[in-house]
């Protein structure tokens, strides 16, 4: 079996929900987030995913990418791991793009990075590292994470630069599968949310 990476971006949160450059604050999730979750896990324990039996798990230590794994009933097969932390934005954060935007007129993210915090080939390698162990055996992974950090694996999985996550949009508490396709690596299912909308699209 080719390997394949499932990624489950963690539930709604104060600061996601405004806006707010959420890194490495330890913002909780807000009772849609843990409902929104609870959802996710229901999907993943039915066909065709059958609760994944033979995949590795992991989750980002963060309380919002954590409480997400252990609410969709992963928690007990979790391996916390610091490499799926959110981007560390240093001097951004907490601040919204239009806060950013009135000091730093035109700033945009994937391509200016940020100050005093993680620079883009950070992210890239941390990126690869992931990629790197789902690679390494014959069994899908599910991981935990943010949505930075997540866009950012979707696109070292594809082979392109790291500024392509700029095109990958991702919602709280999404769905999502990079796998194979003729040989090469592809998207399956991007930000798939129809666990919270009743619309469960199958995914071979």
């Amino acid at each position: 079996m080719a390997p394949r990476i499932l990624l489950a971006r963690h539930g709604q949160t104060e600061w996601s929900l405004s806006g707010r450059h959420t890194g490495r604050t330890d913002v909780p999730l807000l009772d849609t987030g843990r409902r929104a979750a609870k959802l996710l896990g229901e999907r993943l324990h039915r066909a065709p995913f059958d609760g994944l039996a033979g995949a590795e798990v992991r989750t980002s230590p963060l309380v919002r990418a954590s409480e997400t794994c252990e609410l969709a009933g992963f928690g007990d097969r979790a391996e916390p791991w610091d490499v799926l932390m959110e981007w560390d934005y240093g001097a951004y954060e907490g601040l919204t793009q239009d806060q950013i935007q009135a000091g730093r007129p035109g700033w945009f993210i994937w391509r200016d990075g940020v100050p005093e915090g993680e620079t883009l080939d950070q992210l890239a390698r941390r990126a690869d590292a992931v990629v790197e162990w789902a690679r390494s055996a014959d069994r899908d992974v599910l991981v935990f994470g943010h949505g930075h950090i997540l866009r950012a694996l979707a696109a070292r999985w594809l082979g392109h630069d790291v500024s392509f996550a700029a095109r990958l949009k991702l919602d709280p508490t999404s769905l999502s599968v990079l796998g194979w396709a003729y040989g090469e690596t592809a998207i399956e299912r991007w930000n798939d949310v129809g666990h919270l909308t009743g619309q469960h699209a199958q995914v071979r």
